[in-house]
């Protein structure tokens, strides 16, 4: 009897020895080895890929934002405020119904297939769009030379990036806006204009809000 209860107390320390080391280990020193390696060797990204400007955080590399005017009366949707260079479409997006505490946004897709009707008339209406608010006197843009991502959301609704051609599309958009001289803005967009990520992977791309912070800066200079 008294051997049968030693060895059991004898186990039951090893168990509890075993799992304060382990908690230790895994739950403490390892995620504090794992933050102290991240903070000093990706810090930027470690705390987010934040945007600053002006010394305050104005958002991330990595999620769009949308730049649009106030909502009007009677819109369900607020217009875009077209001196600025705009991303994606965000057809995808829907608001968050589940906790009305916090005004978020859910990330998605549309989840719609090529065919279907109601996506078609998207696509024609943003291309209608496009064309229409990115011609100016003497700069038209043709229905055939909108760019794919300029009518289309990306899968998560939230990409950040428009391709170099929906930016070069916007440009004497935004030069008028501005009162810019063309050759400045089209010079903001090939300073950010990223290429390809290890030269191969991906497409090249424009961070819309870093091109907006630098036109901005722009703006102020003159």
């Amino acid at each position: 009897m008294n051997n049968s209860v030693t060895n059991t107390a004898r186990l039951l320390g090893a168990g509890l020895r075993a799992l304060l080391a382990l908690t230790l280990v895994t739950g403490v020193l390892y995620p504090l080895v794992v933050t102290g390696i991240a903070q000093a060797l990706f810090d930027d990204k470690a705390n987010g890929s934040e945007i600053k400007s002006d010394g305050k955080t104005v958002g991330s590399s990595l999620i769009g934002q949308s730049y649009t005017l106030s909502l009007k009366k009677g819109e369900e949707i607020p217009a875009p405020d077209l001196k600025w260079f705009q991303g994606r479409p965000q057809n995808g997006l829907s608001t968050n119904s589940v906790n009305s505490q916090y005004q978020l946004i859910l990330s998605g897709a549309t989840n719609r297939s090529g065919d279907n009707e109601e996506l078609v008339q998207w696509v024609k209406d943003a291309k209608a769009a496009v064309v229409k608010d990115n011609s100016v006197p003497g700069y038209v843009v043709k229905v055939s030379e909108v760019p794919a991502d300029a009518v289309t959301s990306s899968g998560s609704g939230l990409d950040p990036h428009i391709s170099p051609d929906y930016a070069e599309t916007q440009v004497h958009r935004v030069a008028e806006k501005n009162h810019l001289p063309v050759a400045e803005v089209q010079k903001l967009v090939d300073e950010h204009t990223e290429g390809r990520t290890l030269g191969f992977l991906g497409e090249p791309r424009v961070n819309v809000l870093k091109l907006n912070i630098a036109l901005q800066e722009l703006v102020a200079k003159r």
